[in-house]
């Protein structure tokens, strides 16, 4: 086992790991020896220095050297040149002067150009300096055959090169007579006044030169051992100062790094100090945030609470157009039913009925709006705007739909009648931001599209889904609808469409329970009267009727009107009170919405949205007796699906 544990460390420290350990160690070893370091590096550097210096001074002397020469070589050449022009022409036309090499055995003889220019070296040669002056050539003549040759390796390859490259020197520095030297050569070519000469004399080694050729060398080699000593003399001079003001700097670096040490240890230690403290300062301020978040989470979502927290600037009144999807939900009959309830009864189910949906709409990341008692307000698409606002605000309303189940298991061990919930979905654009003053700010939305979206929520009966077309549009391609009708919405021109919804697909996958109702005729209708609301006011006619059928949710009205006016319309909410056989009086206020009306046969049929306890239980008790005694020969009148608007969702 030690052994694989061992390969397995050895695995997983890769390469690049080791190098980065490496690193790390040697910068703190650096960090540490920083004095031996600076030495080590002050040593290089001088003697980086130093060897540029030599190649410097080096250089300075071949400069030197080179310079010498060629102002040597021109003047020789000048000397040579202006003896040949200006002495050797003139004086062959005077009678009884011979220009030729051997001038010293004859009387009235001048020496030729080339020998004028041999002697002139020769004396220009010093032996105490060890500068040397030669001419030789390929061709020298006979007189000259053992000196006017090249005698070394230097002046062969000098010849060589010359006469390749007549305009061009050859030089180089190398030890002649024991002595470091330059030597310097330059071609001496033909002129067009020594060709007569050269091709006519009878020594002449050769008689077809031309103008340009090379007819010998001009060499000046020139020891420059004194240039070196000098050049080493104050190469050492400065290399003494350098390293004295080198020394001098790394003492004083040194005094300034012990002196930064110090700082830097007091630093490190109130930087410590400093970090704790800031620390401490965070942790008291990530407390405080979470606080704030804690307190405000519960009058805001999450998303909106973090938002303002991360971008303060959000704090500042005013909003922005968006296009967002509104979800808005409402308990059918709840403010009737909690009428008859204690305050913390009715506290205690809505805060169970809030928590449920709370975590269904955080799940879908809605953002709630706010609570309105048992209302509650939704919005897809702000404060962040996503691709899939609307498909998740409708999988969302199913979903609270499906958890409702939940929520009134526990409310029937309480002991209370199961709640009912409403939705109504509508997409649209709207103004949303902080709405409000200064001192008291609201974030919200506000639009015609928000009183649209309440609108269709009160077209609903408990444990339907409505969207509007506008929503519709967005996810007909995964939504599942059982129902279409045309509403005449309040502050909207003409009717619109809406959308009742029974499930989602896609990713969702969520479907609400098909439910059926069944009617059964009761054996004595029961006398009512009944008001059509308006908004929420109740209206001032009272109109007459019965009731004939019950469902376990509803039942059947037969109206005594005539008039098609007198009728209430689909979906509309009415108010109603019956008078139970044996008794004197009407009973308490029962609240019901249309679903469909038969205008033709005066009936229509009604969902109670919220009935007196005693009422509910009595009607209870009559539809199991009608149910119960249904003979053989009876055929149920047609049943309406329990979440259905209308004729369209009719089961036989």
């Amino acid at each position: 086992m030690g052994w694989i544990q061992t390969k397995t460390d050895c695995l997983r420290d890769r390469p690049w790991e080791r190098i980065t350990k490496a690193m790390n160690r040697l910068r703190k070893f650096l960090f540490k020896r920083i004095i031996l370091v600076l030495t080590i590096l002050f040593c290089l550097g001088l003697g980086i220095a130093l060897s540029s210096m030599s190649r410097l001074s080096s250089n300075l002397i071949e400069s030197q050297a080179l310079q010498n020469a060629t102002l040597s070589a021109k003047a020789v050449n000048q000397a040579r040149f202006l003896y040949s022009a200006d002495v050797v022409n003139r004086v062959r036309s005077v009678e009884g002067i011979t220009v030729t090499h051997d001038y010293m055995g004859q009387e009235g003889a001048i020496p030729n150009p080339a020998t004028y220019t041999i002697e002139l070296g020769s004396r220009l040669t010093s032996k105490e300096s060890g500068s040397v002056i030669r001419l030789y050539s390929d061709y020298p003549f006979p007189h000259r055959q053992k000196d006017g040759k090249p005698q070394d390796k230097f002046e062969r390859e000098a010849l060589e090169y010359l006469n390749k490259n007549p305009t061009e020197p050859f030089f180089r520095q190398e030890t002649f007579g024991g002595r470091p030297s330059f030597r310097y050569a330059e071609a001496v070519v033909m002129e067009p006044s020594c060709i007569g000469c050269h091709n006519t004399h009878p020594e002449s080694p050769k008689r077809d030169w031309k103008v340009g050729d090379v007819r010998g060398i001009l060499q000046i080699t020139q020891p420059v051992d004194g240039l070196i000593k000098e050049a080493r003399s104050q190469m050492r001079d400065t290399f003494i100062a350098l390293g004295g003001i080198s020394l001098l700097s790394l003492a004083g670096l040194t005094l300034v790094l012990g002196r930064l040490r110090n700082i830097a240890k007091e630093l490190e230690i109130r930087v410590r100090e400093r970090t704790w403290d800031l620390n401490a300062a965070n942790q008291d301020l990530e407390k405080r945030n979470q606080l704030i978040s804690q307190i405000f989470g519960r009058y805001l979502s999450a998303e909106v609470v973090e938002t303002l927290l991360e971008q303060p600037e959000n704090f500042k009144i005013g909003g922005d157009r968006k296009t967002i999807t509104i979800l808005t939900s409402d308990l059918r009959g709840f403010t009737a039913f909690s009428e008859n309830l204690a305050p913390e009864e009715v506290v205690r189910i809505l805060n169970l009925y809030l928590e449920y949906m709370s975590d269904i709409i955080g799940q879908y990341q809605g953002t709630i709006d706010k609570f309105m008692g048992d209302g509650i307000l939704v919005l897809f698409g702000a404060p962040t705007t996503r691709e899939d606002d609307t498909e998740r605000a409708v999988a969302c309303a199913v979903a609270m739909q499906l958890a409702l189940v939940k929520v009134n298991q526990q409310v029937k061990e309480w002991g209370y009648q199961p709640l009912q919930m409403g939705i109504g979905i509508n997409t649209g654009d709207v103004v949303v931001g902080n709405i409000g003053s200064e001192k008291r700010t609201d974030y919200s939305v506000v639009g015609n599209q928000v009183n649209l979206a309440y609108r269709i929520e009160s077209y609903t009966i408990g444990g339907q889904i409505l969207i509007s077309e506008s929503t519709f549009e967005k996810v007909k391609s995964i939504v599942k609808i059982d129902d279409k009708k045309q509403v005449k919405a309040k502050g909207v021109v003409g009717t619109i469409p809406i959308y009742q919804v029974c499930g989602i697909g896609g990713e969702y996958n969520l479907f609400l329970p098909r439910e059926e109702e069944e009617f059964f005729p009761l054996a004595e209708a029961i006398p009512l009267q009944y008001t059509i609301l308006e908004g929420k006011h109740i209206g001032a006619d009272v109109f007459p009727g019965s009731l004939a059928k019950l469902s376990p949710w509803g039942a059947l009205i037969c109206s005594d009107q005539r008039r098609k006016e007198d009728l209430p319309t689909e979906l509309s909410n009415i108010k109603l009170n019956l008078l139970f056989s044996g008794s004197q009086t009407y009973s308490e206020d029962i609240y019901a919405k249309v679903t469909l009306t038969e205008t033709d046969d005066r009936y229509f049929y009604i969902r109670f949205t919220a009935q007196p306890p005693d009422v509910e239980a009595r009607l209870n008790d009559m539809y199991e007796s009608a149910s119960s005694t249904k003979s053989d020969l009876y055929k149920p009148e047609p049943s309406i699906c329990k979440n259905s608007m209308g004729p369209e969702c009719l089961v036989l």
